[in-house]
């Protein structure tokens, strides 16, 4: 498939947002954060269980395909989703994946009791 010049970056973008996308620990992040207005990184680290370098490593990528954004407030840093739709995004995913599971009846119940997304106000 060859790629009209002006329209590659667009995909490389759209490449990169399933990059951001492309680990559970990182989709678990964008869903706590769905869920608040925005947490600091001590917040995040006790919700995930994650060592503070691997949890950077998680924001890192999240920041760099411009899905999260960071605000220091003296010594602590808050994240917050880059954009609504990322919340958005994380509810038609889970709407998917329980489509796709619903076949497996032991799957379809752990999918069910996932935590729900997006209702930060």
């Amino acid at each position: 498939m060859s790629f009209d010049p002006q329209q590659r970056p667009l995909y490389e973008v759209k490449a990169g947002l399933f990059k951001g996308l492309s680990h559970p620990i990182r989709i678990r992040i964008l869903e706590l954060l769905s869920n608040e207005v925005e947490l600091s990184v001590a917040q995040l680290q006790a919700d995930t269980d994650l060592e503070a370098s691997h949890l950077s490593q998680h924001l890192t990528v999240l920041r760099h395909h411009h899905l999260v954004v960071s605000d220091r407030r003296g010594s602590h840093v808050y994240y917050r989703l880059a954009y609504a739709e990322v919340s958005e995004l994380l509810t038609t995913a889970r709407g998917l994946l329980l489509r796709i599971v619903s076949a497996d009846g032991a799957r379809a119940a752990d999918a069910a009791a996932l935590p729900p997304v997006g209702s930060a106000t």
